[in-house]
């Protein structure tokens, strides 16, 4: 049995409250996206979400139905790479005003700190962007947590509840998936990385039913979980 080297860990519902995304991040970028974009269209990495955005939809015929679209998507939760690039960006500006903190719940933060402490390389993989992921944790209530990262993954290297997704992520840290161990709330996500050989653990913090017999290892917070103690 291989050791265990790296822990890639999920953002909302597990090192975070699924609320604080719900009912913090995404009212502020709803608010602020239209103006956003009016300030910032002509810059490249706004403009590359809007023709992207187009692109998806087939061809909207204006900047204004971009935003009109990237709003309803915004209210679906749609995990489509330009909103979540967009987000990203408005929410910079909230955290940079101070109008903005990002939540991390104190036994994740702990958790973190040790295991990096103990020789563990911690890695992100969310469905928000690299830049979202930065920010949470760069503007965290526990403190600057980015020096405990060696690197983020979001949309861009694959869907969540795709098994290849978690093979990338292996192969982009350099390590055997059996060497990983993946923390997710969400069930779909942890049989994917399981079929791609990481070890997984699954937070059950009560912000989600999450039905017995899943088959992952189930905790209710960091506190009680042991890395060392799962298998591949």
């Amino acid at each position: 049995m291989s050791d265990l080297r790296a822990i890639v860990t999920d953002i909302e519902g597990t090192t975070s409250s699924i609320s604080f995304v719900k009912d913090v991040l995404f009212p502020h970028a709803r608010r602020h996206l239209a103006a956003y974009v009016a300030a910032h269209r002509s810059e490249p990495e706004v403009r590359a979400c809007l023709d992207s955005a187009r692109t998806l939809a087939g061809g909207a015929p204006s900047d204004d139905a971009v935003v009109a679209l990237l709003l309803q998507w915004l209210d679906e939760d749609r995990k489509v790479t330009p909103l979540k690039t967009l987000q990203g960006l408005i929410w910079a500006a909230g955290y940079a005003s101070g109008e903005l903190h990002g939540h991390v719940y104190a036994d994740a933060a702990a958790g973190l700190r040790q295991w990096h402490q103990r020789g563990l390389r911690l890695y992100v993989y969310s469905s928000g962007s690299v830049a979202a992921q930065k920010l949470i944790y760069g503007y965290s209530t526990q403190g600057d947590l980015t020096p405990l990262f060696s690197g983020y993954f979001d949309t861009t290297t694959g869907p969540k509840q795709e098994s290849p997704s978690y093979t990338r992520i292996a192969q982009a840290v350099g390590l055997p998936p059996g060497e990983l161990l993946f923390l997710s709330d969400n069930v779909a996500e942890l049989d994917a990385a399981k079929s791609a050989g990481l070890r997984t653990a699954c937070l059950d913090r009560g912000e989600v039913v999450i039905r017995p017999g899943h088959g992952h290892p189930a905790y209710p917070s960091f506190e009680q979980l042991d890395p060392w103690a799962l298998r591949a």
